[in-house]
């Protein structure tokens, strides 16, 4: 039964991730309702309401809001996320899912080159050398798109960007232990804050979008299946939640990236949008970069916990408590760091992880802080929906 379960929550985490990414497309582009902040206003009010009915039914404790100033800081990071969305939307507009997915993938690059410049964060060289085929891969992939569009082509390189520009600033605004959350939290609070920004920005840009609807819903089954578009966002966020819980670190490694190769053949296949042989090459580039570039990062984390634990153990050694005894405290120090090495979980980019509970959440997803530049990718091709 524990089988079936973990297996159930992986499929739904499949099916809720490319599901809103295809039914986004069609909505977008097929069904002809071209209004994305519209359909991102929608998401969110739908992820404000299944967030509080989880609040209010009790079946998963979520962590309050301690202050002011921490509010402030979600706020802050629930802006920069729904206009990444708003932008990630606006690109399938454009350009065909497998090449929003491509493009999606040059996150780490995008992460890291933040990192070094609003915070001073330096990888280690293998780090960097990793995402040279990231970005040498979404170049070919871009020269060789049968439907590249320079405007879905801009759209989804600022929806990255934005992304890692909220996974730079989260760690840096949340950085205090007692601010971190799990993904549910976080979005119990991002998620009436994006509503709300979305509203006037809807109201602005597209004034037409509820008129539209409404002749849309006319003709029956375009409300049944905004709807359904809505929740599913949703569903990213709880599976997200669900799946980093009940598996292990490699186990979510590998289906992270295998993620993104899903959406792109599952669109290929629904909207049959014309590829060729380097627009596959490239994007294969960039997949294999991304997974060279979640092994450096997991080898630098090592090697850096390593160092950590050797100079400690010289400190213990030169500062015994006693001319013939090491200090017993001292010596629990050292080895249970040795064992935290060892036994360290980690996440696709090598972060330490810890699996959510019920009442305190994971402390290395992609809502934690613990670390400045990995946060985005924890999971492999993180979904844009993802909170």
């Amino acid at each position: 039964m524990p089988n079936l379960f973990t297996g159930a929550i992986i499929l739904g985490w499949y099916g809720s991730n490319v599901g809103v990414l295809l039914l986004n497309k069609y909505l977008l582009s097929v069904y002809g309702f071209k209004f994305p902040a519209f359909l991102t206003l929608c998401h969110m009010l739908a992820c404000s309401v299944m967030s509080y009915g989880l609040a209010i039914s009790n079946t998963v404790t979520l962590q309050p809001v301690k202050s002011k100033k921490q509010f402030y800081k979600i706020a802050t990071l629930a802006l920069i996320f729904c206009v990444a969305v708003v932008l990630g939307n606006v690109s399938l507009n454009y350009i065909p899912v497998s090449f929003n997915q491509a493009i999606g993938a040059t996150t780490p690059a995008f992460t890291a080159m933040l990192s070094a410049v609003m915070l001073g964060h330096r990888e280690s060289k293998d780090v960097y050398l990793s995402l040279v085929p990231v970005v040498v891969g979404i170049v070919i992939a871009s020269g060789a798109e049968p439907m590249f569009n320079l405007v879905g082509f801009l759209a989804a390189l600022m929806a990255t960007a934005g992304r890692a520009l909220k996974s730079v600033l989260q760690g840096l605004m949340l950085s205090d232990s007692s601010e971190k959350m799990d993904s549910l939290s976080l979005l119990l609070y991002m998620a009436p804050v994006a509503t709300a920004a979305l509203v006037p920005i809807t109201l602005y840009f597209e004034p037409t979008a509820l008129a539209n609807a409404l002749v849309l819903g006319q003709s029956g089954g375009f409300w049944t299946l905004l709807c359904f578009n809505a929740f599913m966002a949703y569903f990213v966020n709880l599976t997200n939640f669900l799946v980093t819980k009940y598996t292990s670190p490699l186990t979510l490694q590998v289906l992270g990236n295998a993620k993104g190769v899903v959406a792109v053949v599952a669109s290929v296949i629904c909207f049959r949008n014309p590829v060729t042989f380097y627009t596959i090459l490239g994007y294969s580039i960039t997949v294999g970069g991304v997974i060279l570039y979640s092994n450096a990062k997991r080898q630098s984390r090592k090697v850096d916990a390593l160092k950590k634990l050797s100079a400690a153990k010289v400190s213990d050694i030169e500062q015994p408590s006693s001319p013939f005894t090491p200090s017993s405290n001292a010596m629990n120090t050292a080895e249970s760091r040795e064992r935290n090495i060892s036994g360290d979980r980690t996440d696709a980019d090598g972060n330490a992880l810890d699996k959510p509970q019920h009442h305190h959440g994971r402390g290395g997803s992609n809502l934690s802080s613990s670390s400045f530049s990995d946060r985005i990718m924890a999971r492999g091709f993180s979904s844009i929906f993802e909170a």
